[in-house]
């Protein structure tokens, strides 16, 4: 299958709904332009997507969930306008284009960042003709160890305390499986639960979201090396030069692609028990391994 088109086709997706969503729903408009400004900057889009695959995977029809899995491109931003914050990474750029503080200033683009994660769950709780209930439940306590201290918020605490220290495997590793890997794997188990997966099937999706998800961290630590400002739209070696924990870091660039490769690897071989409904998933998997963004 071509991947890319399938990227483009379910980015467009997930773009109108958020652009509907978001249309004239805020008093103070600043609100409004602050959450959009980030949502709209040039995302890929991975995790919504990640999500609509792992529903087909499983049998169900990917537009039943649109809405859910744009909700986790929320909870994405909103991480990153919080990541990008003084008091945290102090990043002037994301994607190319100024950080939501730099803009708009550092108390609205806290406030546009609590208002994105609230949103989401906001979403999560609305009742579906399409889902029961209990399913929307059990999607959204994912949805919620993914991205509390059980998950990003954890992982990125961990990233600040980290930074200057002795490289070290394990710490490397909580940091990528939370901060980044989290979220990640939870879209992926969040579309199989949606779609009311069976045991054995959700196991074997929670596999492929776990390798897929770390995979994704590894060679985002390989492209703040190697990639170029304008294509990875922040500043190459930001993450060298706040002494970040990272795979190049502890075990160099080549080791680091090779473990990327094995990930990969691992990821689209807990697929074999499915068929060609798995093939966006397996696809997905091969382009984190490609993209130089």
């Amino acid at each position: 299958m071509d991947i890319k088109e399938y990227l483009r086709e379910k980015k467009v997706l997930v773009d109108s709904f958020l652009g509907d969503y978001f249309e004239g729903k805020s008093r103070p408009a600043v609100l409004s332009e602050a959450m959009n400004y980030s949502l709209q900057a040039g995302g890929k889009r991975i995790r919504p997507i990640l999500c609509l695959a792992a529903c087909e995977a499983c049998g169900c029809n990917s537009s039943d969930i649109v809405s859910f899995a744009a909700a986790l491109e929320m909870v994405h931003t909103y991480s990153l306008i919080h990541d990008d914050l003084p008091a945290m990474d102090n990043d002037d750029l994301r994607r190319g284009k100024p950080t939501n503080h730099k803009v708009y200033g550092e108390a609205v683009a806290i406030l546009a960042g609590d208002a994105l994660l609230t949103e989401a769950f906001g979403i999560f709780a609305e009742p579906s003709s399409f889902i029961k209930a209990g399913a929307q439940l059990a999607a959204m306590k994912e949805l919620s160890a993914a991205s509390g201290m059980k998950g990003m918020v954890a992982g990125q605490v961990q990233d600040m305390l980290s930074e200057n220290a002795e490289p070290d495997e394990e710490t490397l590793r909580f940091i990528h499986r939370h901060k980044t890997a989290a979220l990640l794997s939870a879209s992926v188990r969040i579309g199989a639960i949606l779609s009311g997966a069976q045991a054995g099937v959700f196991e074997a999706i929670s596999t492929y979201g776990d390798s897929a998800g770390l995979a994704f961290q590894v060679v985002d630590d390989i492209l703040d090396i190697v990639g170029e400002t304008e294509v990875i739209g922040k500043p190459r070696g930001s993450d060298e030069k706040k002494q970040k924990l990272t795979y190049p870091r502890l075990y160099g660039i080549e080791k680091s692609r090779s473990i990327a490769e094995g990930l990969v690897a691992g990821a689209i071989e807990s697929l074999r028990g499915f068929g060609r409904e798995a093939d966006p998933l397996r696809g997905i998997a091969s382009y984190l391994l490609s993209r130089t963004h």
